[in-house]
């Protein structure tokens, strides 16, 4: 991003939430796959800030859809009920959207994204992009092929608070030289409990939700909410929160590809339960002169219970936290003076989210600023701040800490190439197998 957009976008995000520019355009019609839990809170936030008009939802859980669809009635500006399908090719069919929203599981995205935009769709897809690298550079051809406007849910690029800390900490220099930032996540968010496997209830559709992912038996930690539990259908609490401090590190710092990434961790403490994903792990993505070390803990105290979950920068000549919940800015020289930023909510001008069910109130300006610039690369055919090569980018990296982890050893990373350097064993993991007769969008391995 060059200084003039970079400092336009941020005076939009600092700026207060009031009538949404968009409003004498035409409705996008949209559509929404996977509208559970986040797929709901992109698409109410959406809703607050442009005239669209929610045409159709799908989702194979018929108690779920058939809430959403209802939910959103309420919620739109027509109070239409949106048509509602349990496959998304019959919905992508109809090709009838402008914009289509992606909240599945994580083994679902990349067959959804590329059936919408191959459907005349833009896309908000949700991070991490991909559950494997090969599956993000398929997703990130066809956009490209077509071009088409993708932007993908790590709206930390949105955060206002964050586009403040990057501006005014960061750009600025007040950090002075940053050599490390240290990124984690030490929330308990593993399913810790082992329930037995059953059948599926008859509201589900299990060999659909299931898809192209290895095929396990029904258990309820998988659906709803907990599927992240497990390797079949995404990249643990790597692929879930170390995405989003990744991202927001390479954004503020305007970092690429790292040149290699290492990874070592475990299931260390928590072996009683049926989750199959490490309960802590540490990855460094080597970025040259930075580095980034991540670490995630699903037990025990984070050492600042402030930042839970967040990005440390160690710079020359002070340090800045960053979080959701705000920054802190703490100089090493006497006499400068510390900075603080909390986030804020916007609830004066949404009263609506002081009642949503489960919505992360302070993660919801961050979405509104998120569908602004979405919109806004719609319009002008650009890209947006969280661009689906950015997506790939930090999904990929992620990705390869998992790999490394699995094969023991650190790996560097050929971005020219997109694969992994002089390691046939490590290139052999970048796209894992469909399950018939679902097909990996880039080809047969």
């Amino acid at each position: 991003m060059d200084r003039r957009r970079f400092l336009s976008s941020s005076a939009a995000l600092a700026a207060p939430a009031l009538a949404s520019p968009f409003a004498d355009e035409k409705p996008k019609r949209v559509g929404v796959i996977g509208p559970g839990w986040y797929g709901k809170a992109d698409l109410f936030r959406l809703i607050q800030v442009a005239p669209v008009e929610v045409v159709s939802l799908c989702d194979v859980d018929k108690k779920m859809l058939a809430a959403a669809a209802d939910l959103t009635a309420t919620r739109q500006a027509s109070k239409k009920r949106p048509r509602t399908y349990s496959d998304y090719r019959e919905m992508l069919k109809e090709r009838d959207l402008d914009l289509v929203l992606i909240a599945t599981p994580d083994h679902w995205h990349a067959l959804t994204a590329i059936a919408a935009m191959q459907a005349g769709a833009d896309l908000y897809l949700q991070k991490p992009i991909s559950v494997d690298i090969a599956e993000g550079q398929a997703i990130l051809a066809t956009a490209r092929k077509l071009g088409r406007v993708v932007q993908v849910g790590t709206q930390r690029r949105s955060t206002p608070h964050l586009a403040e800390a990057k501006e005014r900490i960061v750009g600025e220099g007040k950090l002075g030289k940053i050599a490390l930032v240290e990124i984690y996540c030490y929330y308990h968010m593993r399913a810790r409990t082992n329930p037995p496997d059953t059948a599926p209830p008859d509201y589900l559709d299990w060999e659909m939700w299931t898809g192209p992912a290895p095929m396990r038996p029904y258990n309820e930690l998988a659906h709803p909410g907990r599927w992240r539990s497990f390797t079949e259908y995404g990249n643990g609490i790597v692929g879930d929160m170390c995405i989003h401090m990744l991202d927001m590190v390479r954004w503020m710092m305007n970092l690429g590809w790292p040149v290699s990434v290492s990874s070592t961790g475990g299931i260390l403490v928590d072996k009683q339960s049926k989750a199959n994903i490490p309960d802590t792990q540490t990855a460094e993505f080597d970025f040259g002169d930075v580095k980034v070390v991540w670490q995630h803990r699903t037990w025990g105290h984070p050492p600042d219970p402030k930042y839970p979950w967040a990005a440390t920068f160690y710079g020359d000549k002070g340090t800045l936290k960053a979080g959701v919940m705000g920054y802190d800015f703490t100089p090493m020289e006497k006499g400068v003076a510390a900075i603080r930023k909390d986030v804020e909510y916007e609830l004066d001008e949404y009263p609506e989210d002081k009642t949503e069910e489960r919505l992360e109130k302070h993660v919801a300006p961050a979405i509104r600023h998120h569908m602004k610039d979405l919109l806004t690369a719609i319009g002008s055919r650009g890209r947006p701040v969280a661009d689906i090569e950015q997506g790939h980018m930090s999904t990929a990296s992620c990705i390869l800490a998992n790999m490394s982890l699995q094969l023991g050893r650190s790996l560097r990373w050929d971005a020219a190439k997109g694969q992994v350097a002089g390691d046939a064993e490590a290139n052999r993991l970048l796209r894992r197998a469909y399950r018939k007769p679902w097909t990996h969008p880039a080809g047969k391995a």
